[in-house]
């Protein structure tokens, strides 16, 4: 704007692109999560692994750019160290509920896209819908193991006090909550990062720009905060 304002009569520079870590098979992603996994002491641990998927208006890029497919594989391979049976149930969510499907490694590729593209617009960020539905899948579910959710998002919910009330809640359900943060719209999460209950079943990692965030880097974020739960 500023070359058509004042008349310049520079040439325009392409910007360097985005330095993105390459994107890596499900299965060598299962090997990373399992050595990270090992560092922190979970070898042989088990967990009902759970992925959640902001589908705000503002989260379109990230779609069309597979960084939320790409987000989903990595949780599979983690998924497949951890699970029994190796799957990742997915709730899509923004004003309410707007789907589910589940992630194995016979139907992952695409299969995040697939899914998102046959959905209703994409609404308001609502994180209570989500929760309600993970919470309700776990106790149907039956499971004896812990859960681990993986709750991404972009932004702030505008539901917030209820959120509140849930996190409280979910506090002796066996259920650690860890929110990925894509951009930096974080005041609310850290709040829910550091709410002082007695025992302290969130965690946040914040990937404020998520191209640039490592398959290792994720997986140690998670884990290095989920084996403090379990210890606790």
């Amino acid at each position: 704007m500023l070359k058509k304002f004042f008349g310049s009569s520079t040439p325009d520079v392409p910007s360097a692109p985005v330095a993105r870590p390459a994107r890596t098979s499900v299965a060598d992603l299962t090997k990373k999560a399992a050595y990270s996994l090992q560092k922190s002491g979970l070898a042989g641990e088990r967990a009902a692994v759970y992925l959640v998927l902001d589908r705000s208006g503002s989260m379109r890029k990230y779609y069309s750019d597979g960084t939320v497919q790409y987000l989903a594989e990595r949780v599979l391979g983690l998924s497949r160290t951890l699970d029994d049976d190796g799957s990742v149930p997915v709730t899509f969510f923004s004003t309410d509920v707007d789907g589910t499907t589940v992630v194995s490694v016979d139907n992952y590729e695409g299969r995040i896209e697939e899914v998102h593209r046959g959905l209703d617009h994409m609404g308001r960020t609502n994180y209570a819908t989500a929760i309600r539905a993970v919470m309700a899948h776990h106790r149907a579910s039956g499971a004896t193991a812990p859960a681990l959710v993986v709750f991404q998002t972009d932004g702030n919910p505008d539901d917030r006090a209820e959120t509140l009330e849930l996190m409280h809640q979910a506090v002796d359900q066996h259920m650690f909550w860890l929110f990925v943060s894509f951009g930096k719209k974080v005041d609310f999460l850290q709040t829910l990062d550091h709410l002082g209950l007695p025992v302290d079943h969130i965690g946040l990692f914040r990937a404020d720009d998520p191209h640039r965030i490592g398959d290792e880097d994720l997986y140690d974020g998670i884990t290095s905060q989920f084996v403090q739960w379990l210890r606790a």
